[in-house]
């Protein structure tokens, strides 16, 4: 019976604990506010007009598809933090950029935190993280957005 009761007390703390990380995770512990996320229909509308101040785009996952972005090569990894770091001290802290992966899911990406805590750090006051909540494929080139020829 103490067995039974172990057991059923261990799995019980272990319920509670999952849940308290599931809460700490949903209330909004992310790096960027939701006037961060940029949608794709309004980044992919800049590239089609001509006065709309055009962004740096940078690329923090496998492959740079979107038009004018620049490849820097998955964010979790230390030489692309690296590159990314030299690349951003060349810009003014107003600047416009753009960050995005698109590799899978935000809640499972590995590479879009390290990059957005990166440009906070820096002092970047108008960076944006593209809303691409599914992948690359789909919230982008599914749609027809403008990608790299």
């Amino acid at each position: 019976m103490k067995k039974i009761k172990i057991n059923l007390l261990s799995f019980l703390a272990i319920v509670l604990l999952t849940f308290a990380i599931q809460i700490i995770n949903a209330s909004g512990q992310e790096p960027w506010k939701a006037n961060q996320l940029l949608a794709p229909a309004d980044l992919n509308k800049t590239f089609n007009n001509p006065k709309s101040p055009q962004p740096v785009i940078y690329s923090i996952g496998f492959q740079a598809i979107i038009k004018n972005s620049i490849d820097i090569g998955p964010g979790r990894d230390k030489e692309s933090l690296k590159k990314l770091k030299l690349q951003l001290s060349k810009l003014p802290k107003d600047a416009n950029i753009v960050i995005y992966c698109g590799c899978c899911p935000f809640n499972a990406c590995p590479n879009i935190r390290p990059v957005f805590n990166l440009l906070n750090e820096m002092g970047f006051k108008n960076h944006k993280l593209l809303n691409l909540p599914q992948n690359i494929k789909v919230d982008w080139i599914d749609k027809g957005f403008a990608i790299k020829k």
